[in-house]
């Protein structure tokens, strides 16, 4: 049988990334496997200690906060979220998807926390990019890969949100990324604390997990991987260096991409979830909250309306549900994530399983890329 190495080095040795570092646990079996460099030009060997950004595995670790908040009683899921972001108390929306900025009518209820964790209150990345009311998602709000120091702070962030017509009502369809950025800020608001203080205090310091964060320190750098993309007329061009945009705590925490990690880190996160929200006697979600973030909770219009990021999979908060074993890595129940730096996390409940994959090579598009389908058909195989 192929081995994690091998996957790991086809894929690495082909140019697709400078490096990767992989893991697949099921139960207390656990193989790890780090290849190719942390850098383009080769000079730094990957480790298990390499920090990633790990893009939009950030937004399952931003939805469980919003559910600590909901165990907590500070919140509800029903709750419409203007009370904390006022801001969004009387949003309009466009009159069709399709329509001018300008051509709008009232939101016809209030957003409520479970619109923003299931990604349906209105605001984000429809499979058209075209639409009008797309553009301003990218040029006022930063939408897009992630760029965490050309973000305005949340408040002024939030005032520019509020000018922006919503592409669908509440409730109605599954959109793309926004929410999760949303969320972050309701978790500050409601908590009255930074999300950067909410996290490490909440998940990360009881996990352990020390790398994990919105910036790398200094004496971590040189463990920081640098950022790629395929440049125009092939090579590698860099995006990002260990030096750059990660170097200092942004003015704006990305509750949908902002967050650096390592293998081990991501693994933590992911043995809670299995735990059902316990890790070594820990609680941090109550058993409830974690069903609810893995279950799919969208009706099957929504998921097929979906196709550009979803393939067919469903949605539960902050991460993908395999709703059928439509693929040969596909299994019922799975729970995850990918990233467009070049990520993806998964747990597999039925199974045990957590399966992580940290790669610094920027997908080319919203699908999965080569390497990550190669690790996923490893992984559901081992």
């Amino acid at each position: 049988m192929t081995s994690l190495h091998t996957v790991l080095k086809t894929n690495v040795g082909d140019g697709s990334a400078p490096g990767a570092v992989g893991l697949v646990a099921r139960g207390d079996r656990v193989e790890v496997e780090a290849v190719g460099s942390a850098d383009a030009e080769g000079t730094t060997p990957m480790r298990r200690e390499t920090i990633f950004r790990i893009a939009s595995l950030t937004k399952p670790v931003v939805a469980a906060a919003v559910m600590m908040l909901v165990d907590d009683g500070r919140i509800a899921l029903d709750d419409p979220v203007a009370r904390w972001l006022p801001e969004l108390a009387a949003p309009s929306v466009v009159r069709t998807p399709s329509s001018p900025l300008d051509d709008v009518v009232p939101a016809v209820r209030p957003i409520t926390v479970a619109d923003l964790l299931t990604f349906r209150a209105g605001y984000g990345f429809p499979s058209d990019f075209s639409l009008p009311a797309v553009g301003p998602l990218f040029s006022e709000l930063r939408q897009g890969p992630p760029q965490p120091q050309l973000v305005a702070a949340p408040d002024e962030w939030m005032a520019a949100l509020s000018r922006i017509p919503m592409v669908h009502q509440p409730g109605e369809a599954w959109l793309y990324n926004a929410c999760s950025d949303i969320q972050g800020v309701l978790v500050a608001r409601v908590s009255g604390r930074s999300l950067p203080d909410f996290l490490a205090e909440r998940i990360f310091e009881p996990l352990g997990m020390s790398d994990t964060g919105f910036a790398v320190p200094p004496g971590k750098l040189d463990r920081f991987a640098g950022y790629y993309r395929v440049a125009e007329g092939g090579g590698l061009e860099l995006v990002d260096a260990p030096d750059g945009q990660w170097s200092t705590v942004p003015p704006f925490p990305s509750g949908s991409g902002g967050l650096v990690s390592t293998v081990d880190d991501v693994y933590a996160f992911g043995r809670m979830l299995l735990g059902e929200g316990t890790v070594g006697g820990c609680r941090l979600l109550s058993p409830e909250s974690v069903r609810q973030m893995m279950t799919d909770h969208l009706s099957p219009s929504q998921r097929s309306e979906s196709t550009l990021f979803l393939e067919g999979q469903g949605w539960g908060f902050g991460g993908s549900v395999d709703v059928e074993a439509v693929e040969s890595w596909n299994v019922p129940g799975r729970y995850g994530w990918v990233g467009g730096t070049g990520t993806a996390a998964h747990v597999v409940p039925s199974a045990g399983m957590v399966a992580v994959l940290l790669t610094q090579l920027e997908s080319s598009g919203p699908t999965p890329t080569p390497v990550m389908r190669d690790f996923w058909r490893y992984a559901a195989a081992v």
